[in-house]
């Protein structure tokens, strides 16, 4: 029987406008949100500072600048911290430990460097190295920084160059003797690694050009292509720092041991996490400096094992669980400033909430309510500032304090004020095997009429479609042209347990497409305005194979398809792919050449006889995941067969399209599709 919950995000009521006064977002809006995030709060939890992206049309790119509020002042606005040139941007800003600096990065001398401010003073450019710095992290104790980059590994500073000898003049090849040989959008370039360094800060300022945490160790740190910060710990003395990094070697691409290190004083990095041969990350130390809490999978070669919180001894070693009994997959781990309690976020039924959790009970309380939590940041008073973003409005800072959140900034306000608002329904029906599976209905508030419908199918497939803000996929701007977007979060995807998402191990096309099935239909029932007879079909990555196994396997569904990024050929997609772990879990532990019948199971292209919707091929052609050689196979399979296709191409995207005016294009040529078929009368937008 069908569930239903009427799903807004927390606080986003104070900015929806009436329907009287609204218009349709467009792509362009969607292009030009104004992007919070990096928060920091100062030592007396008086100021809060963080970085706000704005973008810049003409140039195609976003431009970042900081912004400082007063947090024990009553009815306190944010104020810009204004230094540099409008073409400039700072970024990731940090207190000192005193609370009288704040550092941050910019690029205001030509290339990011490490940078600091006072309040009401004049900013100051701290480094000036021959290569941007990365990141960096302050110790708590006020007397050192680690900084990070790519950086040779032969470099005994972080200002060198390599002594390696250049290679032979005369041609442009790049010679590999191991994989990885590219990694998400870029070549490797051999003999060069993410690298941390340490420098003394003196009255400070940085002294020196740093010193290497590992001389010997082989591999990148903060990991690539996503880390940053977030593996990176200080104890509160500044005498140890904790780090993930996987090791490198032959089996890098088959590996996901990322293994937590303590670098002292003296001395090689030990690896404290050595007896676990998965996953180990999220390092964070306790305010006391007795504890090291992280985060650990069990499974190795698994990227999407589940996340258990983990706690140790650091004098003894001593490890256990905490919390082993709470089946979910933690995304952020914070201490609390009382040093008994963890703040986590984790994916639960649709939303990404704030928790607590108990360190010596084990307890979880869920602190938030609907959308998607993300940088937090505990305050010394018990209270905890975040950033919170839904369906219906991207990212603001919230505080959240004695079981009340209370939102701190609007920076979007005058850009949703006069935007259709939404509704977001969720369901629940019985799935494949009769578990219970979730959904949402997103349409237009006041709309009018039989509505077509967008089936938005998630990728990973270890993911979720559910109530956060998308800068790529966004549901709010999907259902704009007047439109009914119904997703589901089907057998695999995250925030159910992780039995619920192993279920689709060597399942690509099994349980998730029944899922789908059951869904649009209960869909339909929910809903008697969404007509899905008058559908489309859309999806990216593990939903773009969606897409490609739908045209061959549901083939009179949809009026038309549209396929982002995904696997055309599972047994080329095993070869030409980069972090070969992923594929060889999911299809049953083996290269393709040892199981063939489990990749050639799932595979859409030994179904390309039955091809006969139309569909729009998108692919970037600076993705290395999925390389574009899938979308061209793709394209030319439904040219051969006379089926009616498009092929949309990004020379300068990879995995994602992240350029403002790529993103435009995007949904200018997924709108026209979508009306083409949809609406083959000229009716609607």
């Amino acid at each position: 029987m069908t569930k239903t919950l009427l799903a807004l995000a927390l606080g986003s009521a104070a900015l929806i406008p009436t329907i009287a006064d609204a218009r349709p977002m467009t792509a362009t809006d969607l292009a030009t949100m104004r992007r919070i995030g990096a928060p920091a709060v100062s030592p007396d939890g008086r100021w809060l500072v963080y970085q706000l992206r704005e973008t810049d049309l003409a140039a195609n790119k976003g431009r970042n600048h900081l912004w400082l509020l007063d947090l024990k002042a009553k009815n306190a606005e944010p104020v810009k911290i204004a230094f540099s040139a409008a073409d400039k941007s700072e970024h990731d800003p940090a207190f000192s430990a005193d609370g009288k600096w704040i550092y941050f990065l910019s690029n205001a001398g030509g290339s990011d460097q490490l940078w600091r401010i006072a309040a009401g003073g004049t900013p100051e450019q701290l480094t000036t190295f021959s290569t941007d710095v990365g990141g960096f992290l302050l110790a708590p104790s006020g007397d050192r920084v680690a900084i990070w980059g790519d950086r040779p590994l032969d470099c005994t500073d972080y200002d060198c160059k390599s002594d390696k000898p250049a290679a032979a003049q005369g041609g442009s090849g790049r010679t590999y003797d191991q994989l990885f040989v590219r990694h998400w959008d870029t070549w490797a370039e051999p003999g060069t690694r993410s690298r941390i360094f340490v420098l003394p800060l003196a009255d400070g300022k940085p002294t020196g050009a740093g010193v290497p945490v590992a001389t010997k160790l082989v591999g990148d740190a903060p990991s690539k292509p996503f880390g940053g910060a977030e593996e990176l710990a200080w104890s509160p003395d500044g005498k140890t720092l904790y780090f993930a990094l996987r090791e490198a070697g032959r089996i890098e691409p088959l590996s996901t041991n990322l293994d937590i290190f303590a670098a002292g004083p003296n001395g090689e990095p030990v690896n404290l996490t050595d007896a676990n041969d998965a996953t180990d990350t999220l390092p964070a130390v306790s305010p006391d400096g007795k504890w090291l809490a992280y985060a650990a999978m069990k499974r190795p070669g698994y990227e999407a094992d589940r996340l258990a919180i983990m706690l140790r001894n650091i004098a003894t070693g001593e490890t256990r669980e905490v919390a082993p009994g709470w089946d979910r997959s933690v995304g952020s781990i914070a201490w609390a400033k009382d040093g008994k309690n963890l703040l986590v976020t984790a994916g639960e039924i649709l939303d990404d909430p704030l928790f607590r959790v108990d360190v010596a009970s084990g307890k979880v309380t869920r602190l938030t309510e609907g959308g998607t939590v993300g940088n937090v940041k505990p305050l010394a008073d018990g209270s905890v500032v975040y950033t919170l973003n839904s369906i219906q409005a991207p990212d603001d800072l919230y505080r959240w304090k004695g079981g009340k959140s209370v939102r701190l900034t609007s920076v979007n306000a005058d850009k949703l004020a006069d935007i259709d608002p939404v509704s977001v329904k969720r369901f629940s029906f019985a799935g494949a095997n009769g578990d219970t599976v979730w959904g949402q209905i997103i349409k237009t508030e006041g709309a009018t009429g039989k509505l077509p419908v967008e089936l938005l199918v998630h990728g990973g497939p270890q993911g979720s479609f559910g109530n956060g803000w998308s800068y790529r996929w966004n549901p709010k701007l999907f259902v704009a042209p007047g439109y009914a977007a119904v997703t589901v979060d089907f057998h695999g995807s995250t925030g159910y347990g992780q039995a619920f998402t192993d279920s689709i191990n060597k399942d690509w096309g099994g349980k998730p497409l029944q899922d789908l099935k059951l869904g649009l239909a209960a869909a339909a029932k929910e809903d008697p305005q969404i007509d899905t007879a008058n559908a489309c079909a859309l999806g990216g990555s593990y939903g773009g194979y969606m897409m490609n196994w739908i045209e061959g396997n549901w083939p009179d569904a949809f009026k038309c398809i549209v396929m982002h990024d995904g696997v055309f050929d599972a047994r080329a997609m095993a070869y030409e792919t980069e972090e070969l772990w992923f594929d060889e879990w999911e299809h049953g532990g083996h290269p393709y050449y040892e199981a063939p019948q489990e990749y050639e199971k799932w595979n859409p292209v030994n179904f390309v006889d039955k091809w006969k919707t139309p569909m729009l091929v998108i692919h970037g052609e600076q993705d290395f995941r999925i390389p574009y050689t899938q979308g061209l196979a793709a394209f030319t399979a439904l040219q051969r067969r006379d089926i009616p296709s498009r092929l949309l191409i990004f020379p300068d995207e990879n995995h994602w399209v992240l350029k403002p005016r790529n993103s435009i294009q995007w949904y200018t040529e997924v709108f026209a599709w979508l009306d083409r078929w949809l609406r083959p009368d000229g009716t609607g937008r």
